[in-house]
């Protein structure tokens, strides 16, 4: 192979180019000057070693390190000191002012005091430019090493070079804000079992907006889908670090760069010979206006156009069904959606004692696929809401296996005393005795030695101690191999499963493609039917995710 060697300059024409090199770059961008000589202003340092009393006139020196001046904006900016080793800052409230750029050098006047607990410079009486260069170096921090050293830098310009994940998006259309975790998203203890770390403190930061008011318009950090999900990540997350509201926040001075959270695709078809089973949270489905489902007859329209788009893709063979209204209109209404579009036709079981709940639990199954043999209830006094037990067969009529659609006890509406939370959520003994219950229950109605799938919200996550009594009795998840790493459900910034398809081991083996349908709990609240900024699609139907699996016939 040749290579190309390019012809040798003489000595002096480098010594040329390198002078003219000279002339035309621009210096390398420099922190702004000084500003001249003045007794009475401090930087700083030196005015947080020794802060004065509230409403003390001061005059601040100091960098320009974040500007949030705008009108929905907290109304100023972030001064700080140029020495790298002790690098501190402080806000200034300055609304109404001119407006100031990052990197400039500023002579403050003003008065000293706190603000929600922060100090801050505040009635600014006067703002002198004195020169504009680069910012100071940003600290970079990283979680969760430095998380007790994060109050040392707090109204400081900070860097995390690490990967940071969306864990939680509860706040975002109210307050603008996300809260983000070192290390992949934040597992609900009673998921994993480290029951001793309930808040994973050290691993969460909060990516606020630049501002504190309510309800931001538009809502912030939305993708072109308009939709921000768990799971989003962003790298070298810059911007200015504070404390407030009991959590430390970063507002950003540069935008983030987002990647992941894609949404999922349909599970594809199940294969020729397998049996599809779903399981999935209706959060409410009734057809009664004004009651626990739609309060108008347009959030109506919008919440069954999003249940059809979140069942029919599932294409299940039986899907038990939580959360439907505990009246006959409601069932009916449900297999009228199923039929109403598409090549699938189901056919409900009817619950034979559904309770007196508000809502009940149902089932639905495709009778060109199975033939219901039984359905039978289980009215024992522990459940509030009675578990349906169907027995389906073959088309012929052979028996293959039975299912039981269950929704526990829910952790919300805690007592004052008895069955309080003990670390597992309020009526943790409740859905315990359930699920004791149920075990005995299904041995009971068990036929021929048929096995039985447990399809429901249990309320329980994985490593509680529901889930541990139904393992002890044999049901094992049939979905998840790894359930410390498995949701179908999101609170406050943790995830974990509380929708199951439980079944004996001598089934495991017949399971081909599993998995949760993750269209639920990744999406913010406000993407609901009822919410500020209803989603088309399937897109937050519910706040559970539909949990699916294909069974290989014998």
């Amino acid at each position: 192979m040749e290579r190309h060697v390019p012809s040798r300059r003489p000595l002096w024409a480098a010594t040329l180019l390198l002078a003219a090199l000279t002339l035309v770059a621009p210096p390398a961008l420099a922190l702004a000057p000084a500003c001249p000589s003045d007794n009475a202003s401090l930087t700083t340092n030196e005015l947080l070693a020794d802060p004065p009393g509230h409403d003390t006139p001061v005059v601040l020196e100091g960098i320009v390190t974040g500007v949030f001046m705008g009108n929905d904006q907290l109304g100023g900016f972030y001064l700080q000191n140029d020495e790298s080793d002790r690098a501190t800052g402080l806000f200034v409230y300055a609304p109404g002012q001119e407006p100031v750029t990052p990197g400039d050098r500023l002579r403050v006047q003003g008065r000293f005091g706190h603000h929600h607990g922060r100090p801050q410079l505040a009635r600014v009486d006067g703002i002198k430019t004195c020169g504009s260069g680069r910012l100071p170096e940003p600290v970079t921090l990283e979680l969760p090493r430095d998380a007790q050293r994060l109050s040392d830098f707090e109204d400081v310009r900070v860097r995390f070079e690490q990967t940071l994940t969306v864990t939680g998006h509860h706040e975002l259309e109210r307050y603008g804000s996300l809260t983000l975790s070192a290390g992949g998203r934040l597992w609900h203890p009673g998921q994993t079992g480290e029951f001793d770390d309930h808040d994973h403190a050290e691993r969460r930061i909060v990516l606020d907006d630049g501002s504190y008011r309510a309800r931001p318009d538009p809502v912030p950090y939305l993708d072109d889908q308009g939709t921000r999900r768990v799971g989003s990540q962003v790298t070298g997350l810059t911007g200015i670090l504070t404390h407030a509201f009991d959590a430390h926040r970063l507002h950003p001075t540069q935008s983030p760069q987002w990647e992941g959270g894609a949404r999922p695709e349909a599970p594809e078809r199940a294969a020729d010979g397998a049996l599809r089973i779903a399981t999935a949270n209706l959060e409410n489905d009734f057809v009664t206006l004004g009651e626990r489902g739609a309060s108008s007859r347009a959030e109506r329209v919008r919440q069954e156009a999003k249940l059809n788009a979140a069942l029919r893709p599932l294409k299940a063979d039986v899907i038990t069904t939580i959360e439907l209204e505990n009246r006959p209109a409601a069932r009916e209404r449900l297999i009228e959606r199923l039929n109403q579009h598409g090549d699938i036709t189901y056919q409900a079981v009817r619950h034979p004692a559904p309770g007196t709940d508000a809502i009940k639990v149902g089932m639905s199954y495709r009778p060109d696929r199975l033939e219901l043999l039984d359905a039978v209830a289980d009215g024992d006094r522990v459940h509030h809401r009675p578990p349906l037990l169907a027995w389906f067969g073959t088309l012929d009529g052979e028996p293959l296996f039975g299912i039981v659609a269950v929704h526990f006890k829910a952790k919300s509406g805690c007592p004052s005393s008895g069955d309080i939370d003990r670390g597992q959520g309020c009526w943790n003994e409740r859905r315990t005795a359930q699920a004791e219950r149920l075990a005995q229950w299904i041995e009971q109605e068990r036929r021929d030695g048929l096995p039985v799938i447990i399809a429901g919200d249990l309320n329980a996550y994985a490593a509680e101690d529901p889930l541990r009594l139904l393992r002890e009795a044999g049901k094992r998840d049939l979905v998840h191999a790894e359930p410390d790493q498995a949701y179908s459900y999101v609170f406050r910034g943790q995830s974990g499963q509380l929708d199951y398809l439980l079944g004996p081991r001598d089934l495991e083996e017949r399971v081909g493609k599993a998995g949760s349908w993750a269209i639920n709990a990744d999406e913010p609240a406000f993407l609901g039917f009822d919410g500020s900024q209803p989603a088309e699609g399937p897109w937050r139907a519910s706040d559970h995710d539909p949990v699916w699996l294909d069974l290989q016939r014998d």
